[in-house]
């Protein structure tokens, strides 16, 4: 926890008293249903709860903001994010159902009322969002087709309506077939650790 505080000071303690939940949490539900490799398992926090969080530092979501998060797995970078902004809707899909049993009983364990969890693929799913979030389930052009027509045209966020998506590695190739409107944030300006040294967040409108 030591590293979320440092870069987000501002949490409150109903905030905070989550977070530090999701460790043990996480853990207990591994053993039973494996969601999370082992190694990732080591590096929890930063792993996967604080590069989830990253999306905090490019967008603070206005209450009544929409969020979808698509590949949830076991539930990031869509459970973080809701517990940083109690206000925002949050529907967590995927389209395995051990997955989304483990979402279900965190955000139960956690009493997050703004998750619901989903078990589908996101073509079939119906409605429209502020946001679509998402972390690296598939090239970024295969991505916006499966979410075509699913972001809402009403914005009220600083940034435009659309997908962040969170991938690492070089896919400059991916993002020349995108026409859309589109700007790249380093996640390693955020945060320091080694970790995030290849890690972007991409805006896509």
């Amino acid at each position: 926890m030591e590293a979320i505080k440092k870069y987000f000071p501002g949490i409150d303690k109903e905030q905070t008293a989550r977070l530090e939940q999701l460790l043990p949490l996480y853990q207990e539900w591994n053993a039973r249903i494996n969601v999370i490799s082992r190694r990732d398992m080591d590096n929890f926090v930063i792993h996967h709860v604080l590069h989830s969080l990253s999306i905090a530092k490019i967008i603070a979501f206005e209450p009544g903001t929409t969020i979808m998060d698509v590949g949830t797995g076991g539930g990031f970078p869509g459970i973080p994010l809701a517990i940083l902004f109690p206000q925002c809707r949050f529907t967590l899909v995927d389209s395995i159902e051990k997955k989304i049993r483990v979402v279900s009983e965190v955000a139960s364990e956690l009493d997050l009322k703004n998750v619901i969890p989903v078990r589908e693929r996101v073509e079939k799913i119906n409605g429209q969002f502020d946001f679509i979030v998402s972390r690296a389930v598939t090239s970024l052009p295969a991505f916006i087709n499966w979410t075509k027509g699913k972001i809402s045209g009403k914005h009220i966020n600083a940034i435009p309506n659309g997908i962040l998506y969170l991938k690492g590695g070089d896919f400059a190739d991916e993002l020349q077939q995108i026409k859309k409107e589109k700007r790249m944030y380093n996640i390693s300006n955020f945060f320091e650790e080694p970790f995030f040294e290849t890690k972007k967040i991409i805006h896509i409108w």
